[in-house]
């Protein structure tokens, strides 16, 4: 029977309803998130805001307490759910390099003498006019897009990857990047509310009972209680608010913040304040680049390398060994050339070879037309390099870069 998707993704997510929720490896912690928030609510409604009920009659606006208290955190609680159970801009992982791929990877491995598995592989793409470095993911066989990066914990490549928030449990990128914010800044305005409401209540215990605010406190430790706890967090959430304002300003992530901020980079992707609060919050969330509720395609199975093959790879380090022998003879040539004493020259010769003296002659001259041809062959073999199909490529100094591509950011 053929499986779905997400029942043979490579990723490290968790998947329910199907793969119509998609959640990161450490959704476990979605649940002590759940419950720092709706556990508090609980009390502020049970304690404080059931007690403010007939405290307004004209309006009753006691209810309106209630209420608000109650849809604000059903408000939280779905960004909650929308930043956590999305994809946040999985790039889909190649089963097998493309051809393309392969080709740029042969241009990059041909320009340095390295091992090609410690060489970082990256190409340049132009992103508003201006080259940025794009680096090749080794895991998902795919050079990643601007502002992409593979996270660890999820083992995905994220488009416009922010962070891994352990607090929500998912990857926060490119198509949950939104919810988060809102998440963060609806949670700000939901402890200050909470913290208000049960300061308000205190006031209304010291002016009914005309006593002061230590016997208040007394009579309410849940309202005490709240505003410590609101207190405290305030500082958490409100400082996340506050930073990731400053990064959608600015169009900055937080990976790129923390990572180039001592580099004193350009940032290509600003576009000035109103464009990028413009991007964040107002343009289309894009569809996600993968299906994961869709049957899996089989992956076409490599074939098997034959004796054929095996004779090409053979023929081609034979080739190799001859090229580096003619490299060696032309540096000898070089070296004679260099003389400049015809005697020097005359008794190399025949050190060489005592029994030829007739053709003496012939290779003096030969050597001393070699002293302009030598340089030449010099110079070309600084830039020759080993493809993998066995054969030496003679180029200049640019046949090693990869062609750029062009990126327009939205």
């Amino acid at each position: 029977m053929a499986k779905r998707v997400h029942e043979v993704w490579k990723g490290n997510n968790i998947f329910c309803l199907g793969g119509r929720l998609i959640f990161g490896p450490d959704a476990r912690s979605l649940l002590f998130t759940l419950l720092l928030i709706i556990v508090p609510v609980v009390i502020f409604c049970v304690f404080v805001a059931r007690h403010l009920l007939h405290e307004f009659p004209s309006y009753n606006a006691g209810y309106g307490i209630l209420i608000a208290a109650i849809v604000f955190t059903i408000y939280v609680l779905i960004l909650l759910l929308l930043t956590s159970a999305r994809d946040p801009g999985i790039v889909p992982r190649n089963s097998h390099p493309t051809e393309e791929e392969l080709s740029n990877l042969e241009s990059a491995e041909a320009g340095g003498r390295q091992t090609p598995n410690l060489q970082v592989r990256t190409r340049e793409v132009i992103v508003n006019g201006l080259p940025v470095r794009v680096k090749y993911c080794e895991t998902c066989k795919l050079f990643r897009p601007p502002r992409c990066s593979h996270c660890s914990i999820c083992n995905n490549c994220v488009e416009r990857f922010d962070h891994h928030c352990p607090w929500v449990g998912q990857c926060v990128g490119l198509r949950n990047y939104r919810y988060f914010f809102c998440f963060v800044s609806s949670a700000t305005l939901l402890c200050i509310y909470v913290f208000a409401i049960s300061a308000f209540y205190i006031k209304v215990l010291m002016d009914d009972h005309q006593s002061t605010v230590w016997k208040a406190m007394k009579e309410s430790p849940a309202s005490v209680i709240l505003m410590g706890y609101c207190f405290i967090s305030l500082w958490f959430v409100g400082g996340l608010t506050g930073f990731h304002l400053y990064l959608i300003i600015t169009n900055q992530t937080t990976y790129e913040n923390f990572r180039y901020r001592s580099h004193n980079r350009i940032n290509v992707y600003d576009r000035g304040c109103s464009n990028n609060l413009f991007e964040v919050f107002c343009t289309k969330v894009k569809p996600s680049r993968n299906n994961f509720q869709a049957f899996a395609q089989e992956e076409p199975e490599r074939p098997m390398p034959t004796s054929q093959d095996a004779e090409a790879e053979q023929t081609g380090d034979d080739r190799r060994m001859k090229v580096e022998d003619d490299l060696d003879f032309g540096g000898d040539l070089l070296k004679i050339s260099q003389r400049h004493n015809i005697e020097d020259i005359e008794a190399d010769i025949r050190s060489r070879g005592r029994d030829v003296p007739h053709h003496n002659s012939s290779e003096a001259d030969s050597v001393l037309g070699s002293d302009r041809r030598a340089p030449t062959l010099q110079s070309d073999t600084r830039h020759s390099s080993w493809g993998r199909s066995g054969s030496w490529e003679m180029a200049g100094e640019g046949s090693s870069s990869i062609p750029r591509e062009k990126y327009q950011s939205t």
